[in-house]
């Protein structure tokens, strides 16, 4: 159960209204790596953990915190957009970098290639759950696998390119407001990817999952002579430098070593029987006559 508070996580009020940088802000709300993904990850992730209480109350923790901040973007995306666009067309064009680019250009033209015309005919000038680019948020993006160490590491991952594109957006925009509003963006993904470090290195100390992912499943059921290779696939042997190509395995089970021009494991070339032809496929090459004799 959840419960709301009118006040917001923290300011979302820009200094004036710009529907240029409204665009752009979708991305961290509805895009791959926004917070719309993460909130339902950690949710579901939350929601179907299985592990020690002290996980499963960390994980729904920074899910309801992500709520907050879908809620900051959405409000601030709302507020960029309070202004109608035709009123603020000098305004929109001196506001963002993104004007600035594209300040060669009439503004009108401006408008037509850079705002969303959905946050106007879709919306009515609000946010909406898609990305900058108008893609409606994609519920394949949530990830909840049942497995704690898997998922803590995709989180690492999520707030890794989270925290990227709030950074690229930082300098997109000159609005204190939104920059006040990024910044703490910034600061909450700096705590929660070092948040999720943690509780991996906790989790293996724990002794509940390590690696490799699943570390339940047996590994002598595996291939182990080719478990610890680094195989050297494409061209240069620049990599065979790497420490993923020496000496022993973080697991602590094995010793990495190169393999160049790694082999053919088998002679298989991948061919395939012809089908029932009511399949309608198209048949193998018809054997030519000599050799049919």
């Amino acid at each position: 159960m959840f419960f709301r508070q009118k006040q917001m996580a923290y300011h979302a009020k820009p200094e004036k209204p710009d529907p240029l940088f409204a665009k752009m802000l979708q991305e961290p709300l509805g895009g791959q790596w926004g917070e719309i993904s993460v909130m339902m990850t950690y949710l579901f992730q939350g929601w179907n953990c299985r592990g020690p209480q002290k996980y499963k109350d960390m994980i729904m923790d920074i899910g309801t915190e992500e709520i907050g901040h879908v809620e900051m973007l959405a409000t601030m995306i709302a507020r960029l957009l309070e202004t109608s666009p035709i009123e603020q067309q000098e305004e929109m064009a001196k506001n963002s970098v993104v004007g600035a680019v594209m300040g060669g250009a009439r503004v009108e033209d401006a408008i037509v290639a850079g705002m969303n015309p959905q946050h106007y005919i879709v919306a009515g000038l609000g946010s909406r759950p898609s990305d900058s680019v108008g893609n409606p948020w994609n519920a394949a993006y949530t990830i909840a696998s049942g497995n704690l160490l898997a998922d803590f590491r995709f989180n690492v991952t999520a707030e890794s390119q989270g925290r990227l594109q709030v950074a690229r957006l930082y300098n997109m925009t000159n609005d204190t407001g939104v920059r006040d509003m990024l910044s703490f963006m910034l600061a909450r993904d700096t705590m929660h990817q070092n948040q999720w470090l943690a509780a991996i290195k906790e989790l293996e100390e724990d002794g509940l999952e390590t690696t490799p992912v699943p570390s339940n499943f047996p590994q002598d059921l595996e291939k182990t002579e080719v478990a610890y290779q680094f195989l050297n696939h494409s061209e240069g042997v620049e990599s065979q430098q790497g420490r993923w190509a020496q000496g022993p395995a973080p697991d602590g089970k094995g010793t990495f070593t190169y393999v160049d021009r790694p082999p053919a494991y088998t002679e298989d070339e991948g061919q395939l029987n012809p089908i029932d032809p009511r399949a309608y496929g198209t048949p193998p090459a018809p054997v030519p006559p000599a050799a049919a004799e």
